[in-house]
């Protein structure tokens, strides 16, 4: 999906002339942002989220994208490269997963042993686990959805 067509699909949930007024922009600017940019008759602008995309791809550096996914309540795992499976055996990686996934129920044991509690700096061990396992588990998922275990093609 485009971001002019997400753009449009939110916007137009909670409507344009709200989200214009609480933000103090006009309803035009907002509109174009819902325009594709390119194309014959292109006549969009570029809205947030080309912005933030375009700041990514100049700087490479993921914390504005995860600043965003902590301001939602969410966190940014990123994939592992692609490639990075194509050489490593489907029981390799399984025996991975699993390790990582054994790694985090290690920081929450370690963490419970000494007192039944989890303080902020064990809970950031944990998080430290849960996002390897999840980066891992991920790029795993994408490999099969992209055919890379399926011996059969």
């Amino acid at each position: 999906m485009k971001s002019h067509e997400i753009m449009k699909e939110v916007l137009n949930q909670v409507g344009v002339k709200s989200i214009a007024s609480d933000m103090n922009l006009s309803t035009s600017l907002l509109y174009k942002w819902c325009q594709p940019q390119d194309g014959p008759d292109a006549s969009g602008a570029d809205n947030p989220l080309d912005r933030i995309h375009k700041v990514y791809q100049l700087t490479e550096d993921p914390r504005l994208v995860a600043w965003l996914c902590e301001q939602t309540g969410g966190y940014f795992t990123p994939n592992p490269p692609k490639a990075d499976e194509d050489k490593k055996p489907l029981l390799i990686i399984t025996q991975n997963i699993l390790r990582e996934f054994s790694g985090m129920l290690e920081a929450v044991s370690q963490s419970i042993e000494n007192d039944g509690h989890i303080d902020e700096t064990e809970a950031q061990a944990i998080r430290k686990e849960w996002e390897e396992l999840k980066s891992l588990t991920e790029s795993f998922v994408n490999a099969c959805e992209q055919g890379v275990y399926d011996k059969s093609n």
